[in-house]
């Protein structure tokens, strides 16, 4: 890939490496290093490999989409680590979340110039090339010109532009060690100086165009797929940003002061406005509050924590101000932990081995044999050198993967189009694929088959005039149950002078004409059955039935899973009682009630080590972390930003139902990429004894390759019908 000149930031290796290590309570060191080049599963087992081979290392994980390797050891040097990381073959760093966003957004810009340029030159050398192949009758020295012009384009073309898997290529044989990139510049570099030979001897064909192009083909491949890892990383930097960066902290004098959120250390005494997050784990000191819990349980009900209730960082205080004493520093808080949980998750869905990839690691040895083969033919039936060389690269050039560069991204396009027009915006490139083998899907319920808001239910059955009057008093909040009282009736005036008292409720008017709206106690209603209470002086107390709403389309999609040999369950924060009422009326047998964050991504690595494959549909930031583990997963429109970002699609709108959808087109899209596989081959099979035999003509090339390219179109194309598969 397109790498970045590392050395003004790459420490050198006598320098102190000590401030990057991180030591644990039982006495290992952590070293986080940001590792260059690695793209594949293989590249993932070949680092670990080596890496773990040091003495003294314990354990060993590299996260492709972020390019951070995890190394815990016990007593080894950072600069052996790095060492062994460039022994292998890849560059190798210190990971700095500041710098490594710099390096890939460099990184970006590289490989999109180097589309750029290839993309120019491809579509200038065809127009050249192809001019020459339907002129028959066209002088030689025209021709040479032609040649002439398409040379001087293509080759510091396809030189700059080749440049990723030019350096990639270089930095395998200097670790002796084989990656894709070897014969994609093999295959480039034999193609341009064949052509230069040709050209140069007066020769009728030559094959600057083939160059070119493949560069373009596999460079659009290499830019999507950095786009994808970006987008990964994106998901845990996002999550992390949820933690306060000032806060404020109370001295040995008692004086507060404002340090950054990193300077926090276990014992320190903490104060937490209302409206801020909790910017570490602790515990409460000073009185009770209200807590916005749904980092933690994805429910949107405030709850209640008293002096001495542990909090974690994230939750956000919605009561009164509150001092807590801190538990952990930041980076051993719950935000850290789910941002860990999330690239592990990522690192893991990163081994998925694509269609294109298992196809394109049978190819090429395949190729590279058979034009061996062909080299070794000639020579043994008396050909000359040159013409046994000229055959054996036309079989190797004549095999240019265009159709089977297109067979997946063909396929993907016109999938992602329709979904996109069904209300499914599929982010990832693989995620179509990962979808078609899924045998298991597992929802939230909170804001995913339920509507995420309360709603009241009983005001058919209040008394005449009494949700307006609480209406014109919840106006005044942006509690959620007060927003729902708000919402059941309509537009209308606010109350003057509403007070709010944290942790209980609104108050307006003095004496006898005091009217309230809040809690049971707080209304002093006796009863414990209602979310929210409204009294007015001596009244007595009405309560209000407020519960989160089922989705329209949830029982209906539910059945249609299940319609199509698919197991579902249900995972939420919520109390048993409400998770067993919902799961009932949606028809969902496996549910499981409040669980934390972790406990909903160790149960998805528990279904994984029992080979099931999981879509994963939540919407919450309890959830990111269970999404990443997930086979594939979804986010409805209304999820969190960090949940969108973990997910591989997301739903436009409310609608649950294009989840079918996108399973159904999901498995047509597989089928048909194997049709395309299957035209590829059969292109192959024809084109190479052709070429091996030395009966290719560029005119055929062109014929052949451009034919097979279209048929790869053209069956992708049945999948823009519109009819669900």
């Amino acid at each position: 890939m397109g790498t970045v000149n590392l050395s003004l930031s790459q420490p050198s290796m006598r320098d102190d490496l000590s401030r990057y290590m991180r030591r644990a309570e039982n006495g290992s060191d952590s070293f986080e290093v940001s590792v260059k080049g690695a793209r594949c599963a293989n590249c993932i087992a070949k680092i670990e490999k080596g890496v773990a081979a040091i003495p003294g290392v314990e354990n060993v994980r590299l996260n492709l989409s972020t390019g951070k390797l995890l190394v815990v050891s016990q007593g080894v040097a950072p600069q052996k680590i790095l060492q062994r990381v460039q022994d292998i073959g890849y560059e190798a760093q210190p990971f700095e979340a500041a710098d490594t966003l710099n390096a890939d957004e460099v990184e970006g810009q590289f490989l999109l110039r180097c589309l750029a340029v290839s993309g120019f030159a491809t579509v200038f050398v065809m127009g050249l090339v192809e001019g020459i192949w339907y002129g028959p009758d066209m002088a030689d020295s025209t021709r040479q010109l032609f040649f002439g012009l398409a040379g001087a384009v293509a080759v510091p073309a396809s030189l700059y532009a080749g440049q990723p898997f030019f350096r990639s290529a270089w930095r395998g044989l200097v670790a002796r060690s084989v990656n894709m990139d070897i014969p994609i510049s093999l295959a480039v570099l034999l193609a341009l100086g064949l052509s230069i030979y040709q050209a140069g001897s007066h020769g009728a064909h030559t094959y600057f165009d083939a160059a070119v192009m493949l560069v373009f083909l596999l460079l659009i491949g290499r830019y999507l797929d950095f786009r994808l890892r970006d987008r990964a990383r994106g998901a845990a930097r996002h999550l992390l940003t949820l933690q306060s960066l000032l806060v404020r902290r109370r001295t040995a004098a008692g004086d507060m002061e404002t340090v950054a959120a990193k300077e926090v250390a276990p014992g320190d005494q903490l104060l937490v406005a209302t409206g801020d997050r909790i910017p570490v784990n602790g515990v409460i000191e000073d009185h009770g509050t209200e807590l916005d819990l749904s980092l933690v349980t994805g429910e949107i009900l405030p709850q209640r924590v008293d002096v001495g209730s542990p909090v974690q960082a994230g939750t956000i205080v919605i009561g009164q101000a509150v001092a807590l004493r801190a538990t952990a520093a930041v980076e051993n808080s719950l935000v850290a932990d789910l941002a860990r949980l999330l690239e592990a998750g990522q690192q893991s869905r990163s081994t998925y081995v694509r269609l294109a990839d298992r196809a394109a690691a049978l190819y090429v040895p395949v190729v590279f044999s058979l034009s061996f083969f062909a080299l070794i033919g000639w020579l043994v039936a008396g050909a000359p050198l040159s013409q046994a060389v000229t055959n054996a690269i036309a079989v190797l050039i004549i095999t240019c993967p265009c159709a089977l560069g297109l067979a997946v991204p063909a396929v993907q396009i016109v999938a992602t189009e329709r979904l996109f027009k069904r209300g499914v915006f599929v982010k990832s490139g693989d995620a179509l694929e990962r979808l078609a083998e899924i045998d298991t899907v597992i929802f939230d319920k909170t804001g995913t088959l339920t509507e995420g808001m309360p709603v009241l239910l009983n005001a058919q059955s209040l008394p005449p005039g009494i949700l307006e009057r609480a209406a014109r008093i919840a106006r005044a909040s942006r509690h959620p149950l007060a927003r729902a009282i708000a919402a059941a009736a309509g537009d209308g005036p606010v109350a003057a002078d509403v007070r709010e008292t944290a942790g209980a409720g609104l108050e307006t008017g003095t004496g006898h004409d005091v009217e309230r709206l809040g809690s049971a106690s707080w209304c002093d209603a006796l009863e414990r059955d209602y979310q929210l209470w409204y009294r007015r002086g001596m009244e007595p107390p009405i309560g209000f039935h407020l519960q989160d709403r089922l989705r329209p389309d949830s029982v209906a999609l539910v059945r249609s899973l299940a319609s199509r040999g698919l197991k579902v369950e249900m995972l939420s924060g919520d109390n048993a009682d409400n998770v067993r009422a919902m799961a009932q009326e949606v028809g969902i047998a496996s549910w499981f009630a409040g669980i934390t964050p972790q406990q909903k991504a160790v149960r998805l690595q528990v279904l994984r080590e029992q080979g099931s494959r999981v879509l994963m549909v939540g919407d919450g930031i309890n959830d990111a972390a269970a999404m990443a583990l997930a086979h594939v997963s979804i986010a409805p429109g209304t999820a969190t930003d960090i949940s969108q970002r973990a997910s591989d699609m997301v739903l436009r709108g409310n609608a649950l139902s294009p989840v079918v959808e996108a399973f159904d087109v999901a498995r047509k899209a597989r089928r048909l990429v194997l049709v395309n596989f299957a035209l590829a081959a059969a292109y192959n099979l024809t084109a190479i004894p052709l070429a091996a035999m030395g009966y290719v003509t560029p005119l055929i090339a062109a014929a052949t390759m451009a034919g097979s390219s279209l048929l790869v179109v053209l069956n992708a194309l049945r999948l823009a019908g519109g009819r669900s598969p």
